[in-house]
Order: C-alpha cells, then structure tokens, then sequence
C-alpha cells in the first residue's frame, strides 16, 4: 500500500502562474503530479539515487498511481 503524505509549500507567483497555466492546458496532470514528478526527480539528480524516488517519478511521468 502506498502511503500519500500531504505537504503545504510557499511557491514564487510567477511559478504558481505558470503552473496553472500548465494544468489548464494539460487536464491529465493535476498539482499532486506535478510536485511528486519534480520532487523525485530534483531528487535522482542529486545524488538520492534511490530505488523508491526512481519509481515515483516514472509512475508520476507515466500517469500510474503514485
């Protein structure tokens, strides 16, 4: 069973705006997505190559439940 963790995050407007701007032109991603996909992989990238943040991400790229 996959534990979901809620998380409440301070983002610059302009980032905010462009996210929204993303989803209303992507209606099969939603916020949740995005910050799983972008925090896994921010994660791989710098050096938590771990087995777990590998499969969060690819589920999030690849639309499985995260």
């Amino acid at each position: 069973m996959n534990t979901t963790v809620s998380i409440l995050a301070e983002i610059p407007e302009e980032l905010h705006m462009a996210l929204t701007r993303y989803l209303e032109t992507h209606p099969d991603w939603d916020q949740d997505r995005v910050f799983a996909a972008a925090v896994s992989l921010f994660l791989l990238q710098n050096g938590e190559c771990e087995r777990q943040a590998a499969r969060v991400y690819l589920d999030s790229v690849f639309k499985q439940a995260v």
